[in-house]
C-alpha cells in the first residue's frame, strides 16, 4: 500500500481527468525565446514530467503590454500557439494533461519591455519599490513608475485574457488558469494595499474583485467553466503586495468566484491549515493548495478535505519523476539554483529520473 493513498490516488478538476492528485505547479523558468516562443527543450521539460496529474505552463504572458520579464513565453502570436502545440502534443503522446497558466504582469515591468517603451499599467499609479527587474543587456534596475489603467482601457485588458484563452484552447491545452496572484496585474486590482481607484473598480472588495471576475466569466466563456482555474495568493507579500484584511478580502472573492462553477481555485503561499480552512469554507469545496507542503502534508491536507490535490513547485525541477519518487518514498534531489532560471538544458533537462540516476 502506498504511503500516500489520498495524494496518489485518481480525481477531476472539472472536466480534467488526473490519475493522481501531484499537479505540478506554474514556474517561471525565463527559457523562452525573444518572440515569445516556446523552444523544443520545452517539448522534453514538460514530457519528462508528464506523470503528474496535471502540469502546468510557465506563466504565460496574455499581450506585448503583459509583458515584464525576460524570457516569459506569449500566447498572443500565431507562431506561439504552434510552439505550444507542439508541447502539448508531446504530454498527449505520453498520456499526460497540461494547463496554461495566463497572466498580465501589470506594474511589475520596465517602460523599456513595454510597446513604444510607454509605462507599464496597474490599478493605481504606485510603482513597487523594493521590486527589482533585469534589462535585456542583464543590468538589475527597478520596476518603472506605472500609470492607472483608465476606464475605459479595461475591457480591452479583458479582451487580452479572451483571446489568450481562445489561443491556448487551439493549441489543445486541456485546461487553463488565470493567474490572479503574487502581485501581478489582476492582484494589483484585488488587494489594497496597491488598488487606490475611486471607480467602480476601487473601494470596496466588490468592486476591487470586479477585474478579475470579468476575466474569468470571458476565459470561461472561451475555454468553459470546467477547464478554467484561477490562482489567489491572499497573503503574499512578493512584489510589494498587502491588504490591511485578507481573510475578509478573500472570502469575499471566493464566494463569487463560486458562482462561476471553476474546475479549481488554487491558493498559493498557503501552507496554514487554519486560514486555508477558513477559505474553503467561503468557497464550499476543497481547494488545489501550493505552499511548500511534503508528501505527507499533502497526504493529510487531502485527507481532510482541505484539498483537492496539492501543487508542488521546486520539487519539480530536479525531480521530474516526482510521482514515482513519491510513490516509493524515494529521496528527492535538489535543484541547483543557478540554473533555475534562463539558459538552455542544462539545469532545465539534465535531471535524471530515479531509474537513470
Amino acid at each position: 500500500m502506498s504511503l500516500y493513498p489520498k495524494l496518489l490516488s485518481p480525481t477531476s478538476l472539472g472536466a480534467v481527468e488526473l490519475s493522481n492528485r501531484v499537479v505540478m505547479a506554474p514556474m517561471t523558468r525565463s527559457r523562452a525565446l525573444p518572440n515569445g516562443t516556446v523552444p523544443d527543450l520545452y517539448q522534453t521539460y514538460f514530457e519528462q514530467r508528464a506523470s503528474a496529474g496535471l502540469l502546468m505552463t510557465d506563466a504565460t504572458m496574455v499581450s506585448p503590454q503583459a509583458v515584464g520579464y525576460l524570457g516569459t513565453p506569449g500566447i498572443w502570436t500565431e507562431a506561439q500557439v504552434e510552439s505550444w502545440r507542439a508541447v502539448v502534443d508531446a504530454v498527449h503522446a505520453v498520456d499526460g494533461r497540461i494547463a496554461m497558466q495566463i497572466m498580465h504582469c501589470g506594474r511589475i515591468s520596465l517602460n523599456l519591455l513595454q510597446p513604444d517603451n510607454g509605462p507599464p499599467v496597474s490599478s493605481s499609479a504606485m510603482r513597487a519599490p523594493t521590486t527589482m527587474l533585469f534589462t535585456p543587456t542583464y543590468e538589475q534596475v527597478p520596476a518603472d513608475d506605472p500609470r492607472a489603467l483608465e476606464l475605459s482601457e479595461i475591457p480591452g485588458v479583458v479582451a487580452q485574457f479572451a483571446s489568450a484563452a481562445r489561443n491556448a484552447k487551439a493549441a489543445g491545452f486541456d485546461a487553463i488558469e488565470i493567474h490572479a496572484a503574487n502581485g501581478y496585474l489582476i492582484d494589483q486590482f484585488l488587494r489594497d494595499g496597491v488598488n487606490q481607484r475611486h471607480d467602480k473598480y476601487g473601494g470596496s472588495v466588490e468592486n476591487r474583485a470586479r477585474l478579475l471576475l470579468e476575466i474569468t466569466e470571458a476565459v470561461a466563456k472561451e475555454f468553459g467553466a470546467d477547464r478554467t482555474g484561477v490562482r489567489l495568493s491572499p497573503t503574499n507579500p512578493f512584489n510589494d503586495m498587502a491588504d490591511r484584511d485578507p481573510l475578509g478580502t478573500f472570502s469575499t472573492v471566493l464566494r463569487h468566484l463560486a458562482r462561476i462553477e471553476l474546475a479549481w481555485l488554487h491558493l498559493a503561499s498557503l501552507n496554514e491549515a487554519d486560514f486555508s480552512r477558513r477559505l474553503r469554507d467561503a468557497y464550499g469545496k476543497p481547494l488545489l493548495l501550493n505552499g511548500g507542503f511534503t508528501a505527507a502534508q499533502a497526504d493529510d491536507a487531502i485527507r481532510s478535505e482541505l484539498a483537492v490535490a496539492v501543487s508542488f513547485g521546486a520539487a519539480y525541477i530536479a525531480n521530474p519523476d516526482l510521482v514515482e519518487r513519491f510513490a516509493t518514498n524515494a529521496e528527492l534531489a535538489t535543484p541547483d539554483s543557478a540554473t533555475m532560471y534562463g539558459g538552455g538544458a542544462k539545469g532545465y533537462i539534465d535531471y535524471p529520473t530515479l531509474d537513470a540516476a
